[in-house]
């Protein structure tokens, strides 16, 4: 276990958070979830939706963004993720957001596919926004276990994942994969959702996790 890996998510000026993870692990929601913190905490916040290839996400981002009360900058459906992370940096930059979270598509059965993706928008975040911090946020299903052992390798081959937000870490003790996740990888886990409510994703804190599974 490595006590030393930063949990703390960069805000200090304009940061740009690319979130990535397979369909299904709860990643729009959690940028819905860290959206509201972010503006709780006096923050000004605009999602882009880039995950294209889905309509109900970028519907359900809208939902996330309707509740806390942030503009969600989207296109339709199969449109170039792409193009839409860089409507979102125009908007972000004219308008002096603080955060812009981005959601991606998280399709990992075609890796190359994948890989481009997010290459090209990286490329546009570091071209067009150069200034801006950056976070990428691996978001995982803590449920799956060994499952989300190997999906974090996988994403970590494509891409360079400053921390991991665990999901659905409410239920039993699921201590394994935390453990083998900051041991085997090495990237620092930043939130964890334990719960359906807004205010149910929160800062992780390993002291206190050893504790409660020591309990």
């Amino acid at each position: 276990m490595n006590p030393d890996l930063d949990s703390t998510i960069e805000t200090s000026n304009q940061t740009v958070i690319l979130v990535i993870g397979v369909n299904g692990v709860g990643k729009t929601t959690t940028i819905g979830k860290l959206s509201s913190k972010l503006k709780s905490e006096g923050k000004s916040v605009l999602i882009a939706a880039a995950d294209t290839f889905r309509a109900a996400a970028i519907d359900q981002l809208k939902t996330w963004g309707d509740r806390a009360n942030v503009d969600v900058i989207s296109h339709s459906e199969g449109a170039d993720p792409a193009a839409v992370i860089y409507d979102g940096i125009s908007a972000a930059k004219s308008r002096n957001i603080d955060v812009l979270i981005c959601d991606t598509a998280g399709r990992l059965h075609n890796k190359a596919n994948l890989m481009k993706e997010l290459e090209k928008i990286n490329k546009i975040i570091s071209r067009d926004f150069s200034n801006a911090k950056r976070e990428t946020l691996l978001v995982l299903d803590a449920t799956t276990g060994q499952n989300a052992l190997s999906q974090a390798k996988l994403f970590k081959e494509v891409a360079d994942i400053t921390g991991i937000v665990l999901t659905k870490l409410d239920g039993t003790a699921k201590g394994g994969v935390v453990i083998a996740l900051q041991s085997e990888l090495g990237i620092p886990i930043k939130l964890v959702g334990v719960g359906e409510k807004i205010e149910d994703l929160q800062k992780f804190e390993m002291g206190s996790f050893i504790d409660a599974i020591l309990e």
